[in-house]
């Protein structure tokens, strides 16, 4: 095909005349984008930076400097295409519709989401703390955006959706400084419950672990058919809980054996009930 220099001419310079008046419209488009990005990313940093100084939770100041950020992008692109000259209106509404699609796909990881950030406001927990959730005890090592992270006694790292989580009952184990052990320890009813009650109570207090504001407390917990239960109630600290829940066990047993009184074995209440079934299927027979 043979090209005629005259139109070609024409079509340089046509293209050429359209670069000139749209270049100014070019131009002042991407100085915005760029010195936009920029801004952008000084907002964000100005904005972290506060959040860290007014103590917020971290994973807090994550999760607001992050949706700011993509927010004030998405304004800045919408700027962006609006200053080229391309009609914002529709390009909206295809976003619009393609959200309102994402949205009904993702139904459960919007709860996850939503879940997350009613976690993140109210703050239940933090990082760190020892919970009991879905049926799991564990301590927190991270709080994302969909599901919560946490570390089991074992090891086991255990990941929880956040819609579960933040809609369930919660434990937090520490969020006081104390906690109280509940102890039952079987005594028989030929034993002297005052004299039981001030072995125990000596034992308590002198283990210094043991707090002594609350005080440490002994009653009767219930009377059953093979002996007497008495309840222990030591205070101690969280990071103390367990080694005291250890101690007043194997303590308590030492002091009863010096002042030989005999631990009722619970072992015998179920020997009992057996006896008594097999004596009914005998009778039944």
């Amino acid at each position: 095909m043979n090209l005629d220099p005259h139109q070609l001419t024409n079509y340089v310079n046509g293209f050429i005349k359209v670069l000139i008046d749209y270049s100014p419209k070019l131009i002042s488009a991407f100085i915005i984008l760029f010195v936009g990005l920029y801004v952008i990313r000084l907002i964000n940093r100005f904005i972290r930076r506060l959040m860290i100084r007014r103590n917020l939770e971290p994973t807090l100041t994550k999760f607001l400097a992050d949706i700011l950020l993509w927010a004030l992008r998405v304004l800045l692109f919408v700027t962006f295409i609006s200053k080229l000259g391309i009609e914002t209106s529709s390009f909206v509404a295809i976003l619009g519709a393609m959200g309102l699609a994402v949205g009904l796909s993702l139904q459960g990881s919007l709860s996850n989401f939503a879940g997350g950030m009613l976690i993140i406001l109210f703050k239940p927990f933090k990082v760190g703390n020892t919970i009991e959730a879905q049926g799991v005890i564990g301590t927190v090592s991270e709080i994302q955006i969909f599901v919560t992270k946490m570390i089991t006694a074992n090891n086991q790292t255990i990941f929880i959706p956040n819609g579960s989580l933040s809609n369930g009952t919660i434990i937090n184990y520490s969020l006081l400084e104390s906690r109280r052990a509940d102890l039952t320890i079987a005594i028989s009813y030929d034993t002297d419950i005052r004299k039981a009650k001030e072995v125990i109570m000596s034992v308590l207090k002198s283990n210094p672990k043991v707090l002594e504001t609350p005080a440490p407390d002994v009653v009767v917990k219930s009377l059953t058919d093979t002996g007497i239960q008495l309840a222990v109630r030591p205070w101690a600290k969280n990071e103390d809980f367990w080694s005291v829940y250890s101690e007043t066990y194997i303590e308590c047993k030492n002091a009863f054996d010096k002042a030989e009184i005999s631990i009722q074995p619970f072992v015998m209440e179920l020997s009992k009930k057996e006896s008594i079934s097999g004596t009914t299927e005998t009778n039944k027979g």
